[in-house]
């Protein structure tokens, strides 16, 4: 079992910026894959970012990318998403997942993942 608490939520303005963070415990973080998704209201959770266990092979969603970062410190076992250029549309709860790291290809599928936080609303004002 993992267990993920997300933080670092909270409201700001259009082009500003935020940065999520996840804590997990339970099992040896450096084993995990780590995500990001996100869902917003009457949407699905759509992929937002994705980190090997090394940190080696990172990946976004097509419409975060050149904005968001992912970052992970396996000594913390924490993962970071840091936001900039914040848009409206990037209002949502954002979710940290994990699963075991078993080598790409990695899914952007949300139901493919068996551990998740509880979440962190982020909203972005006009």
């Amino acid at each position: 079992q993992v267990q993920l608490v997300e933080s670092g939520g909270g409201l700001v303005q259009a082009g500003g910026s935020l940065r999520l963070s996840c804590a997990a415990s339970g099992r040896t973080f450096s084993n995990y894959y780590m995500v990001w998704f996100r869902q917003a209201p009457g949407k699905e959770r759509e992929f937002v970012a994705a980190i090997s266990w090394s940190g080696g092979n990172r990946y976004y969603g097509d419409s975060v990318k050149g904005r968001f970062t992912i970052s992970r410190d396996n000594a913390k076992n924490t993962v970071v998403l840091q936001m900039n250029s914040l848009k409206p549309e990037d209002t949502a709860v954002y979710y940290c997942a994990a699963d075991l790291d078993r080598g790409p290809p990695y899914s952007r599928r949300w139901d493919m993942y068996a551990y998740w936080g509880q979440g962190t609303q982020v909203t972005v004002s006009s």
